[in-house]
């Protein structure tokens, strides 16, 4: 029987170490896919139906897992298109706009290159998450319970050879045209882009070429090893080269992309960072102009001022649940035409089908700003100016962090105004605010801080500091360097 690790079936998709290294062992291994699958299809089938999407990021570890989840898929009865190598977004999109009734990607977005990971959809892109992941989790053991130990050496079982039946066959021109029709780009534009080796590099210039658009690529060729820099443009310091190729050749505008292409981070013409919460600020704008009243969702850690600016501008911004499975339910349940996180995920449901695509927030973004003259910077000079933080990662085991969040936000919300539906944003002034949640992916604790003033925003990260450090399991170093 496999060794089947519950930690790795997190809050919206399956995510683990695919390759052993000096300090973990394989937990996703060809053999469990392959029965991930098979509960996957069993699932997919009694809830949405049998015809199935599957794509991979291009990690090292994708293809082999790949071809062990579509064997676990057939063996249960399903139909299955292999479309290869692909952004998340373009299976989604598949679901949305294809014959299928489910995707499933092969992903472990911007975790480093051991890990690898399963992102499920339903029809429309209704993601799978949460009690669902768990049903899968249960059939998953059920299945290798069931099932005799199925090889003695890892992979053995499935070479390439075993899914030569389920060819390749690219949506990739599908999907442009269908961006094409969507996004109009009023005027030729100078972009610098940034693929961080992930899988939106080898669509890049294809890209730029139907928008009639130039194009500067930094590291659009894929490598599983990710030897340039982490494929996570939340951070500032993964975008350095971009700043500068920004800066060099006088683009109009930066994109820095993830290793699955559904998140963005953007650079202005002077290299400067802008994060996720502020596009869905600057986004929402331009859509209230042609939907006045419209929700715009934005996730628990989004900064105040880019909410309020959503609200002076006639819109109605909501707090959501961090993470990409909750904001796009809220979306639905909210009708809301907008939404996005910090992190870069930004979510469309006006003229498109409410997923996050970091491809069609790139062309929204160029949309917007080809329709004047005005740089990009120009767009932002008078938002009221705040100190932040970016997303801190503090880590904190996967088993301990969730106690430690509960016992957290008893603390906070006894002394402060708090908003409880993730972890704790407390509220310490009407700008000035600290939020600490789980990560769902990764062993960490999250923390963002900001204030307008200086002295309140030290005060605030000593404050959560102080109960941060009465537990030995959590990292506290960012206070150090804070």
């Amino acid at each position: 029987m496999i060794k089947i690790n519950p930690h790795i079936f997190r809050a919206y998709d399956i995510r683990g170490i695919a390759m052993k290294t000096e300090k973990s062992e394989i937990d996703l291994t060809p053999e469990l896919a392959y029965f991930i699958g098979k509960a996957a299809g069993k699932y997919l089938q009694n809830n949405f139906g049998k015809r199935i999407v599957v794509g991979r990021d291009i990690r090292i570890t994708s293809k082999v897992i790949q071809a062990a989840l579509i064997n676990g898929l057939i063996s249960i009865g399903c139909e299955v298109k292999n479309i290869g190598e692909v952004t998340s977004p373009m299976v989604y999109w598949a679901t949305c706009a294809m014959d299928f009734d489910a995707g499933i990607m092969i992903t472990a977005s911007h975790n480093p290159k051991e890990y690898n990971g399963v992102k499920i959809v339903g029809k429309n892109a209704h993601s799978v998450c949460g009690e669902k992941l768990q049903k899968i989790l249960e059939l998953t053991k059920l299945y290798a319970n069931e099932e005799p130990e199925i090889t003695t050496k890892s992979g053995e079982l499935f070479p390439e050879t075993n899914v030569k039946s389920i060819k390749e066959e690219s949506i990739f021109k599908k999907y442009l045209d269908d961006l094409f029709f969507r996004a109009k780009i009023s005027r030729p534009l100078k972009i610098a882009v940034d693929a961080g080796n992930g899988s939106s590099g080898p669509f890049i210039k294809d890209i730029f070429e139907k928008f009639g658009c130039e194009v500067i690529p930094l590291y659009c060729e894929p490598d599983g090893n990710f030897p340039n820099h982490e494929a996570n443009p939340e951070y500032e310091h993964n975008l350095k080269e971009l700043a500068r190729a920004v800066r060099e050749e006088r683009a109009d505008i930066g994109f820095g992309f993830d290793g699955d292409g559904d998140r963005i981070g953007v650079l202005d013409e002077n290299g400067k960072f802008y994060s996720g919460d502020y596009m869905v600020m600057f986004l929402a704008k331009d859509l209230l102009t042609r939907n006045p009243g419209a929700k715009i969702i934005f996730d628990t850690k989004a900064s105040q001022v880019a909410m309020n600016e959503v609200a002076k501008s006639g819109g109605n911004p909501i707090l959501s649940i961090t993470g990409h499975s909750f904001i796009e339910t809220r979306m639905r349940e909210e009708k809301a035409l907008l939404g996005g996180e910090i992190s870069g995920h930004i979510f469309f449901a006006e003229n498109f089908y409410g997923f996050d695509d970091a491809f069609m927030a790139m062309l929204k973004i160029m949309e917007i700003i080809s329709k004047s003259d005005k740089k990009f910077s120009e767009y932002f000079t008078e938002i009221p100016k705040v100190l932040s933080t970016p997303e801190i990662k503090a880590h904190c085991p996967d088993d301990k962090k969730f106690q430690i969040v509960k016992e957290l936000t008893d603390f906070f919300v006894s002394k402060y105004e708090c908003l409880t539906i993730d972890g704790a944003r407390v509220k310490f002034d009407e700008n000035s605010w600290g939020a600490v949640r789980c990560s769902n992916t990764t062993p960490n604790l999250t923390l963002r801080f900001e204030s307008p003033n200086e002295k309140t925003f030290k005060e605030i990260q000593k404050i959560f500091y102080e109960q941060l450090k009465k537990y030995p399991e959590v990292d506290v170093s960012w206070y150090k360097n804070s």
